[in-house]
């Protein structure tokens, strides 16, 4: 059991290239320190001085940038066994004083280094760039030993090709790239929907659901194999929607792709005509159904695809450093979960999702508008709301049964006991959707009434017939301006 952060979930990195015996013997020996004190992986990019000395590489999903949404102080949503490490983090950095040192976007591991040395790196950096720390200098002048020593690890850990920081990046384009960007420029209280791709190969299930939605809609969301369970490719769903006169808005999840593959999807997207991507993480491999993928640790987060896609539309470059010559057009959205951690952390992992390039922030269900209303106070603390478009999820409730499924097995959703007695009380199934619709009107109002939203994202799972209904009884109808394509 390492001394400062919770167990591995998986085995140290190796190297990708042979080295000689005593590099290797060296190697050993880091390995073995460092295992013992943080539960190293050896990724060769070391971020212990930002993350409060956890590593944030024994998260089983390998998350470099804050927490993901199904975590809880109790346990890590991915394996119920060990805490999650990012409460950890934050709950030192915390006590540290260094809670905005995790404002800084950390850098995608590099496997050219993975499963090497990184201390005799450190020395040659530190001999190299001559601008200190010098070890007399924290006797004789703290300060500016305690400035040296950030730049030094700063340089250390930002490699030139990602060179992440935590200052704000608003786009570097003047005109609206969509609709729902239009939409939300003009300041009209916006609503997009979800539907969830077909499980087979014919796209007319999406036209059946697109005819539902559209005049209704400014956007209609595709998951993109939610819950590590294959359906039509969110691209492919999306083109679909977009030929039958629907602007979509194509997810794109980290979990399946290497960075390679984020850039040629994003790249693909908008050449197709999609310019809405909202941006996630991804559920784990074991929330899909069996036999379960090998449980590889992401290549990239939410936080870093934001990141690389900003970069790519605004300075027209590649990861690598290869020019664009025809940059995507892209309007860059991000999930959040109001109740996935206490406000004042959530706050922290949404201001990185808005700085790396979140233009849109799409919530997950909101059934408890109290503490949904905290979560607002915590962006406006950090000034977020002036720099984001915020759409909190509704769902509507069609039963009972759905109702405890979503309070007791998707993480981040928090519905009220009030809500779950209602639902228990309706009767029949005409009753429960009914009483569902009912509870669903009176939380839109609630949101409705709230400074800092811009809109809603309906998400009737299986249910998208309802929107209709639902958004003309509360008065959110689209205008004629609102829905033209």
């Amino acid at each position: 059991m390492p001394i400062f952060s919770p167990p591995r979930y998986q085995p140290p990195f190796s190297p990708v290239r042979r080295e000689s015996l005593p590099m290797r013997l060296f190697t050993s020996v880091e390995k073995a320190v460092k295992g013992a004190l943080f539960g190293c992986r050896m990724c060769g990019n070391c971020i212990l001085q930002e993350t409060a000395f956890v590593c944030p590489m024994t998260c089983p999903k390998g998350l470099r940038n804050g927490l993901c949404g199904g975590a809880t102080p109790d346990a890590c949503e991915v394996d119920p066994s060990r805490p999650c490490t990012w409460y950890k983090i934050y709950e030192r950095a915390e006590k540290m004083g260094r809670l905005d040192n995790l404002l800084e976007i950390n850098a995608p591991i590099d496997g050219n280094q993975a499963g090497h040395e990184t201390w005799l790196a450190a020395a040659r950096l530190w001999r190299e760039r001559g601008q200190g720390p010098h070890p007399l200098e924290f006797v004789t002048n703290r300060a500016k030993f305690d400035d040296e020593w950030e730049q030094f690890f700063r340089a250390l850990r930002q490699p030139d090709w990602w060179q992440g920081d935590a200052a704000y990046h608003p786009p570097a384009y003047t005109e609206p790239v969509s609709q729902l960007e239009a939409a939300l420029r003009r300041g009209d209280f916006v609503i997009t929907a979800e539907i969830a791709p077909p499980l087979g190969a014919s796209g007319d299930i999406i036209e059946k659901k697109a005819g539902w939605l559209k005049g209704c809609v400014t956007a209609a969301n595709f998951t993109d194999n939610a819950s590590a369970s294959a359906r039509m490719s969110s691209i492919a769903a999306s083109k679909i929607c977009l030929d039958l006169g629907l602007e979509p808005v194509m997810q794109l999840q980290a979990r399946d792709r290497s960075r390679v593959v984020i850039e040629s999807d994003a790249i693909g997207a908008a050449g197709l005509g999609i310019h809405n991507i909202l941006c996630l993480s991804g559920d784990h491999q074991r929330f899909g159904p069996g036999p379960m993928p090998k449980p590889d640790q992401f290549d990239f987060d939410a936080v870093q695809m934001l990141w690389l896609l900003r970069r790519m539309r605004d300075e027209g470059v590649y990861l690598d450093g290869r020019e664009i010559k025809n940059p995507p057009q892209l309007f860059l959205g991000a999930a959040a979960s109001p109740f996935g951690a206490p406000p004042k952390f959530e706050a922290i992992r949404a201001e990185k999702k808005i700085n790396a390039g979140a233009q849109f922030i799409q919530t997950q269900p909101i059934f408890d508008t109290d503490r949904f209303a905290g979560w607002l106070e915590a962006l406006d603390r950090r000034n977020l709301l002036d720099k984001v478009h915020i759409l909190p999820g509704v769902v509507p409730l069609k039963s009972a049964r759905a109702a405890h499924f979503m309070a007791e097995e998707v993480p981040g959703v928090v519905i009220p006991p009030d809500i779950i007695r209602r639902m228990d009380e309706a009767g029949d199934k005409q009753g429960q959707e009914e009483t569902g619709i009912a509870i669903t009107l009176e939380i839109i109002e609630k949101l409705k009434q709230m400074p800092g939203i811009s809109g809603m994202h309906v998400m009737a799972v299986h249910w998208e017939a309802i929107v209709p209904q639902l958004l003309q009884a509360a008065g959110l109808a689209l205008s004629k301006k609102q829905s033209i394509i």
